[in-house]
């Protein structure tokens, strides 16, 4: 299934546009956009809802027919159960997460025993824990992570964009994870020569526009066949203004859908 994650709203949520979008806002965008899947993925607002908040966000989720994923930083064991409560409300089957959280680099030693002392309860909960690939650890060392826990609750969430900061090859990346991944992170990213061509600068790209080459991921991955969440989002630079910010982020994420949607 195609969704869109809280990174595809980052600038509309953003306190440097005057009106900021709520978390049910983007619920009703979302729906709008034809999309049934949601992921609140580093949303820090969300754990400090309250009980009727969140209840109040899970219902409207509900209404509007959306399924909801969750998102996060960090593999301590009493952080990682914490996300159980509002995965729970609001009827998650997956949280996405990183090794490395707020004030918390564990060795992979460390990280193996906080996750194998947390995915006691996400199985209990019926709740797939992802970790995304990123510059932070090197993708074989997170694959071989999970593949050694060989827990079926415990995967990866691919994101080939963000391992390029680590001087790997996003084919690679994807080559190396697909027996592992569990959720799929989409967005188009480019290098651009700074002003004065010293130095370059990687950013997000309009999809289709950059370097991700998704058909290989498409046909590596076959997310389709396996059942495997897609989640939009977007490294967009502020564009100067508000208005020419949000107008941008928004014709992204049309242009994503439209592209995903499009490929066979």
């Amino acid at each position: 299934m195609i969704g869109l994650g809280t990174y595809a709203f980052f600038w509309q949520h953003s306190d440097r546009v005057a009106e900021p979008l709520s978390l049910i806002g983007a619920f009703e965008a979302t729906r709008e956009l034809g999309v049934d899947l949601f992921q609140i993925c580093d949303y820090a607002p969300l754990l400090e809802m309250s009980a009727p908040e969140l209840q109040d966000a899970a219902a409207a989720a509900r209404d509007l027919g959306l399924a909801i994923q969750l998102g996060t930083k960090g593999v301590e064991p009493a952080h990682l159960r914490r996300f159980l409560g509002p995965a729970e409300v609001f009827d998650a089957r997956l949280v996405r997460s990183m090794l490395y959280g707020p004030g918390s680099r564990p060795t992979l030693d460390e990280a193996r025993t906080w996750l194998e002392a947390a995915l006691g309860a996400y199985e209990s909960a019926g709740v797939t824990l992802a970790l995304e690939t990123y510059e932070q650890v090197a993708t074989a060392d997170l694959v071989a992570l999970v593949q050694d826990i060989g827990d079926p609750h415990l995967g990866v969430c691919l994101d080939p964009a963000n391992v390029v900061a680590r001087l790997e090859l996003p084919r690679d990346c994807v080559e190396s994870a697909v027996s592992v991944v569990k959720n799929v992170h989409v967005k188009d990213f480019a290098f651009a020569r700074q002003a004065g061509w010293v130095g370059f600068t990687y950013s997000g790209a309009r999809m289709g526009t950059g370097l991700h080459d998704y058909p290989h991921l498409r046909e590596t991955v076959r997310p389709h066949e396996r059942g495997i969440d897609e989640i939009v989002e977007h490294w967009l630079p502020w564009q100067g203004d508000a208005k020419t910010t949000i107008r941008t982020e928004r014709d992204w994420t049309r242009a994503t859908l439209e592209y995903l949607r499009s490929t066979p």
